[in-house]
């Protein structure tokens, strides 16, 4: 799978399916590249583990301009507490050390804005920003059941008729840096004994998912990317080598895929590995690259249900 469902800690007291992410997505806004769509997806198979946001959480959307590996600038979601069937969200815009940092600092560019639990998106629009959260169909296709077999792909999408919360939000470019090559990753935050603890993060899809196992997922799910060369890079090397790839090129590809950012120029419509859109087939790229060639493809195509304008995301089954 991309992230969902991607850890044991998951099923800890900390966790729970509103705060699972599943995908992050990055791309040009079609027929206007001067701005970018950045999506991201939480809570599998909703609404049946989860029927709302987590009001106690901070879902952020962090930006690195400079290549870094921190965040220089971060996009914060903060949710009312669900009540009669309706919830509200406002978005933080935050720079500089503030961004860097686990807070729900930032200006608010979003107030108020209603969650779409129904099949009709609700979309806030306020300057320069339009924004969604709510109810929508999984974009996400993958045979899992053939993944959890060892390979043994039929073509069987399991997500075809799933659903996600997604939060979608229309930025200007001109808000993520002057610099158009940037890094885009995505977590969220708990307050475990008072302090703000990262619950769990994503950049490109399915890296924790493929590579890390037991407990190894949570101790990722909860480091910075600064760290994930110095804490994974040996183990992302061996699983690349264990495909076949010679030492020297498992090296170079785990550099590659570590940091787990999601690398963006929003100065290109291109795709996967320029952002992700969401008929990008990252299965069948990151299976030939992990591989060695050694399988190439899942069998399984992009959903039909994308809209064609914001907030892109199809409407949920």
């Amino acid at each position: 799978m991309a992230d969902h469902l991607d850890a044991p800690g998951l099923q800890s007291p900390n966790m729970d399916a509103r705060i699972d992410i599943t995908d992050i997505y990055a791309f040009q806004k079609p027929g206007d590249p001067s701005k970018t769509i950045l999506i991201t997806n939480v809570n599998p198979l909703a609404p049946t583990l989860a029927d709302s946001f987590e009001h106690q959480a901070i879902y952020d959307l962090r930006i690195d301009t400079n290549g870094d590996a921190v965040a220089d600038v971060a996009f914060r979601y903060r949710f009312s507490e669900f009540a009669n069937g309706a919830q509200t969200a406002t978005v933080h815009y935050a720079t500089g050390n503030v961004a860097a940092g686990k807070n729900s600092g930032g200006s608010i560019i979003i107030n108020n804005a209603p969650c779409s639990f129904g099949h009709t998106p609700q979309v806030t629009t306020a300057g320069p920003y339009k924004f969604f959260a709510g109810l929508r169909s999984d974009p996400f296709f993958f045979d899992l059941i053939g993944f959890l077999h060892g390979f043994q792909f039929t073509g069987d999408d399991f997500f075809i008729d799933k659903n996600v919360f997604g939060i979608a939000l229309e930025v200007p470019n001109s808000a993520l840096g002057a610099n158009p090559k940037i890094g885009v990753w995505f977590r969220v935050l708990k307050e475990v004994d008072d302090v703000w603890t990262q619950m769990d993060r994503m950049g490109r899809p399915a890296i924790n998912t493929v590579f890390n196992h037991g407990a190894d997922k949570n101790t990722f799910n909860g480091i910075e990317p600064t760290q994930d060369r110095a804490l994974f890079e040996t183990s992302f090397v061996n699983t690349l080598a264990s495909f076949g790839h010679p030492a020297s090129e498992a090296k170079a590809i785990a550099e590659i895929l570590l940091p787990d950012i999601l690398t963006y120029d929003y100065s290109s419509a291109a795709g996967f590995l320029n952002g992700r859109k969401l008929a990008d087939d990252v299965i069948d790229a990151e299976l030939a690259l992990v591989t060695n060639g050694a399988v190439t493809t899942d069998k399984v195509g992009p959903h039909t249900d994308y809209l064609s304008d914001f907030p892109y995301l199809g409407n949920p089954h």
